[in-house]
């Protein structure tokens, strides 16, 4: 049975602009970290989607126009003996921000963590569009899934169903490479 979530509509766009910016000064991610880092605001998706559990038994949600993507992307890889699991899809602005908390509670420094976790407001993952897969007999966000079957099986077919690799190795943006990250935006 599918079932939905809707999320409270975000209908301002510049109260949103507003809330991206004060949570990421609280956070000390500078002004210029867009233009920076080569990245696009991401409205948080209000039509969502429940998709089933992610390997860590966390329900994850898509954008209702993304999931029936995922499942034919996701069946016809299971048709050719691939296996495709999902580590994350959606995620808040809050949920990013705890993120980033998270890892500087750690001690890791921003600019690094930055490498590896867009801003608030700048994941792909807040348009309900993008997922983080992994395959069985690797660890999840590994970059040696671009060493599987699962992930050469993605580059050739990823698109036909609309995804297609965000981040991928020699790009401009100071995100590193991450053969796991597929988006439908």
């Amino acid at each position: 049975m599918r079932r939905s979530y809707q999320r409270e509509n975000v209908v301002d766009l510049a109260a949103y602009k507003m809330h991206i910016e004060k949570t990421n000064r609280l956070l000390g991610i500078p002004k210029s970290y867009a233009k920076d880092y080569a990245l696009s605001l991401h409205i948080e998706e209000n039509d969502l989607v429940e998709i089933g559990k992610d390997i860590f038994d966390r329900t994850q949600f898509l954008a209702s126009k993304a999931e029936s993507q995922w499942y034919e992307m996701y069946e016809s890889a299971k048709n050719d003996r691939i296996e495709l699991h999902v580590v994350s899809a959606f995620r808040s602005v809050e949920y990013q921000a705890n993120i980033i908390q998270r890892k500087l509670k750690k001690g890791l420094k921003l600019s690094d963590i930055l490498r590896v976790s867009a801003a608030p407001g700048y994941s792909e993952h807040h348009s309900g569009c993008a997922l983080d897969l992994t395959t069985t007999g690797i660890d999840a966000l590994s970059e040696n899934f671009d060493q599987t079957k699962a992930f050469g099986w993605l580059q050739q077919n990823g698109e036909k169903f609309g995804f297609s690799l965000s981040y991928p190795n020699n790009q401009e943006r100071k995100i590193i490479y991450e053969p796991w990250h597929w988006s439908c935006l």
